[in-house]
């Protein structure tokens, strides 16, 4: 977990960021551990705690529903954005008429930046906001989380910061099935199957 830089970009010139193959079936309900608790921002400034499941104080909101589904991507550098846009595009595509997911879209904003006040309100001033498509009602959901995020990193296992992390969830926001780096057509459709089957789940 205190691996450096250098470490990390040896580590992803070798592999490219595909530091494991994405799980072919779900994780077990039984065995699967539970997302652990992430606060995030909005490009608005409004704040969510994910994940979102029935016992979320953020669902008695107008805006947000307990989804049966929620996919999860966690970008800790720049370089891992097209990453994840090689799962989240597919996964809007075939799934953005449902009503029943979320699409939240992590960025992680290292801690010594916080040293400088006023630096939190400008970043989230700055950043764009996501670019979603009106015939969708699936929305990618663009979030920042600020601060140390190392006990984050620690409890699920992000060893390699340089490539991106897909974690699909279920309604009691446990992980279910996770991808990484650059997603191949194979690992594609298995997330979009595993999604199907949860949806599924009564």
């Amino acid at each position: 977990m205190n691996r450096g830089y250098f470490a990390d970009m040896k580590e992803f010139k070798d592999h490219g960021g595909k530091i494991a193959a994405a799980d072919k079936t779900l994780i077990p309900a039984v065995s699967a551990m539970k997302f652990p608790a992430l606060a995030v921002t909005f490009s608005n400034g409004e704040s969510l705690t994910l994940p979102v499941t029935p016992n979320s104080n953020e669902v008695n909101t107008e805006d947000l529903a307990v989804p049966k589904v929620s996919l999860v991507c966690l970008s800790f550098r720049a370089s891992s954005q097209e990453m994840i846009s090689s799962w989240s595009k597919p996964f809007l595509e075939s799934f953005g008429n449902r009503e029943d997911l979320q699409l939240f879209e992590v960025s992680f904003i290292d801690k010594w930046l916080l040293g400088f006040p006023p630096i939190k309100k400008l970043l989230l001033r700055v950043l764009q906001k996501p670019n979603n498509s009106e015939k969708n009602v699936l929305k990618r959901q663009a979030v920042y989380a600020f601060g140390d995020h190392y006990h984050f990193r620690k409890q699920i296992k992000v060893l390699n910061l340089l490539t991106g992390y897909i974690i699909l969830l279920d309604k009691s926001g446990r992980i279910r099935w996770q991808g990484f780096g650059t997603a191949t057509p194979e690992e594609v459709s298995q997330l979009l199957s595993c999604t199907s089957l949860l949806l599924e789940d009564k």
